[in-house]
């Protein structure tokens, strides 16, 4: 449930830049780790073995086997990447050289251990440490989450292991297709409101909060007072639902028929970067659009299960892209096209400006090359490298690559990207929860194009949008490849069972047939 609750909640309270906002997903993502913690503990302590899906053998059927050594050593991995990021953050804020009064707008400089990561505004870095505590217990529990089987699930499996059958893993575990659903109708429910909003002319949030920072209409998109903030979650949203729906058809059955919602959803949500004007945002999303087409097209061909597809399920693939593609630019054409490329017009001297406060920002990063001057700390310390009072003093750097390596330095930013290439790398062992190919390479394009936008805008500086990315990282580390089907028993060898529930470790599972 808090789960859920946070995914529907973190757009709708205006993108949760505010920090009442921040703070309410700092308090359900600290429930989360709680609850995590409580699991584990149950787990070691008590031997409670937990009907995971990477405890799924395809070869017997039961909940028995072990995650492979390369599951376990990656999750350490990521799990030290984690705590080391943390390490930093904390580090910083207790060893802070300085910290910066806003009302005499003055650093007060304190003694401190240079070798050490420091902050040079230690009130800030508080605040990013406790919000990325929040953040990394969130994405640690979402991934354990998914991980898991219902009640439902392990007792089909376990019913289909004692009557002989093969035990088969489905393609999307009912916690993924839960998340997934949700997030992708929540996408669409709110772009259709960002559309509603832009088309009316509105200049409130929501038709609500008239925000202080861009009070004009053009400036805004649905609850973001910053329209590349908004282009940024969409472009994160609509390749995933496109995917689940790729991943729907290749299912089959019932569940084929329903996703049309999501490819409606994903149209909606790909004409929003559009609509919003986002120069960055609706150029990614161009490209993007047409990276998914061509990957759809030679998926459709090359594809080991491409031939095993019938003719008019191919039809039918292309039948609904045509049919988002028409949808999504006629949206985007309609109500965006004419004041983007107004702007599309002027680029050159938007980014000329931008290029200009990255060259004053790059002398901090050379100043402080390993541990930069602190998490949250650009806004403060950037005033201090200024060529003139005329030289304008950004919030963020509009570019999240060089803000990172500014503020984290060499030695954050490596163990971040670091963290992000274990993810990648977990694809690759066994044991992983369900999917398919086709939804990890639109997860991957959402990333993908998120990373492209951190270059020219500030979409890791959004807490929305960085719990986004995050939940997708913690989907691509629970999928496989090859969901797998179980052997049915054998006369002489029985399948092994797993009453989890009741198992101490160490015990050997009762067998479900005799």
């Amino acid at each position: 449930m808090l789960i859920l609750v946070m995914l529907v909640f973190s757009p709708w309270a205006f993108g949760t830049t505010q920090p009442w906002a921040i703070w309410c997903m700092n308090g359900a993502e600290y429930g989360l780790g709680a609850l995590l913690l409580m699991k584990l503990f149950i787990r070691q302590a008590r031997g409670y073995v937990a009907p995971r899906w990477e405890n799924f053998s395809p070869r017997t059927g039961a909940l028995t086997r072990r995650p492979s050594p390369a599951t376990r050593r990656l999750r350490r991995v990521l799990a030290g990447l984690t705590l080391a990021v943390l390490a930093e953050c904390l580090i910083s804020a207790l060893n802070a050289a300085a910290n910066y009064n806003v009302e005499t707008r003055v650093f007060e400089y304190q003694p401190h251990l240079a070798w050490l990561p420091h902050s040079f505004d230690g009130h800030r870095t508080w605040f990013y440490f406790w919000m990325y505590l929040g953040l990394a217990g969130a994405f640690w529990a979402v991934g354990d989450w998914l991980a898991g089987m219902t009640c439902t699930e392990e007792r089909r499996l376990l019913t289909q292991a004692r009557s002989g059958s093969p035990a088969e893993a489905p393609l999307l575990p009912a916690r993924l297709r839960s998340l997934l659903w949700l997030l992708c109708l929540n996408g669409a429910v709110l772009g259709v409101e960002a559309i509603v909003q832009r088309a009316a002319g509105s200049s409130r949030l929501l038709f609500w909060l008239q925000p202080r920072v861009n009070p004009g209409g053009e400036t805004q998109f649905g609850p973001y007072a910053y329209r590349s903030n908004a282009a940024q979650y969409f472009n994160l949203v609509w390749p995933l639902s496109l995917g689940f729906w790729l991943t729907l058809r290749h299912a089959g059955g019932r569940s084929a028929v329903k996703s049309f919602w999501l490819l409606l959803s994903a149209a909606i949500m790909a004409a929003c970067p559009v609509i919003s004007t986002s120069r960055a945002g609706a150029l990614v999303a161009g490209g993007m659009l047409l990276a998914a087409l061509l990957y759809v097209g030679w998926s459709s061909l090359f594809l080991p299960d491409a031939s095993r597809q019938p003719g008019p399920s191919r039809w039918g693939t292309a039948g609904g892209m045509l049919l988002f593609l028409i949808v999504a630019v006629a949206l985007g054409w309609h109500f965006g096209w004419d004041p983007l490329f107004a702007r599309l017009e002027a680029i050159g001297g938007g980014y000329e400006g931008r290029e200009r406060m990255y060259a004053a920002a790059q002398p901090m990063a050379r100043d402080y090359p390993l541990f930069g001057t602190g998490p949250g700390t650009f806004a403060t310390v950037f005033q201090l490298y200024r060529y003139s009072y005329d030289t304008f003093w950004p919030e963020q750097l509009h570019n999240d690559w060089l803000e990172t390596l500014i503020t984290f330095g060499w030695l954050g930013l490596g163990l971040l990207l670091a963290a992000l290439a274990v993810v990648g790398l977990r694809w690759l062992a066994p044991g992983r929860s369900g999917g398919d190919r086709r939804l990890a390479a639109m997860a991957w394009l959402a990333l993908g194009g998120c990373l492209v936008e951190a270059r020219f805008d500030f979409p890791f500086q959004v807490h929305s949008t960085l719990f986004l990315f995050l939940v997708i990282c913690a989907i691509l580390f629970n999928l496989r490849r090859h969901p797998g089907a179980a052997r049915p028993p054998t006369a002489d060898r029985p399948s092994p069972g797993s009453p989890s529930r009741r198992r101490a470790r160490g015990t050997q599972p009762e067998p479900l047939t005799s």
